[in-house]
């Protein structure tokens, strides 16, 4: 199938497969005798869990590794648990951090009037 089939089928837009090839999480597919890209099944199910990854929130060097961990039959669970875990943690750590900007931001807004006069506890903290 054309890039924009295996696009379709594996929810992954054109540009990002075209990326994902030029890094080497996916590998250059065959080309067709008019040089388009000719993607197969396996090509779309990889794309497949590319995707699901990054829904996870695994970085490009993480889904290297998960993939790297899918294809090998050897594997052990426990290094694909290690992963999740810290990716778990990376994203808690980050959750906390935009819950605090949150609070941040909320009371600053608590404590600026709004009205029409310049004065402005927002502005004051950003020029800080």
């Amino acid at each position: 199938m054309k890039i924009g089939e295996a696009a379709d089928a594996s929810g992954v837009s054109q540009r990002m497969i075209r990326h994902y090839e030029a890094i080497g999480l996916i590998p250059a597919p065959a080309r067709r005798d008019s040089n388009y890209r000719d993607y197969g099944p396996a090509d779309v199910h990889r794309l497949r869990f590319i995707a699901n990854a990054r829904d996870l929130g695994f970085d490009t060097h993480e889904i290297s590794e998960l993939l790297a961990l899918w294809n090998d039959g050897e594997r052990a669970s426990a290094e694909v648990k290690k992963l999740a875990l810290a990716r778990a943690e990376a994203l808690h750590a980050k959750a906390r951090k935009l819950e605090a900007m949150r609070k941040t931001l909320l009371d600053l807004a608590r404590r600026c009037a709004g009205g029409n006069r310049p004065e402005c506890p927002i502005i004051d903290e950003l020029a800080g």
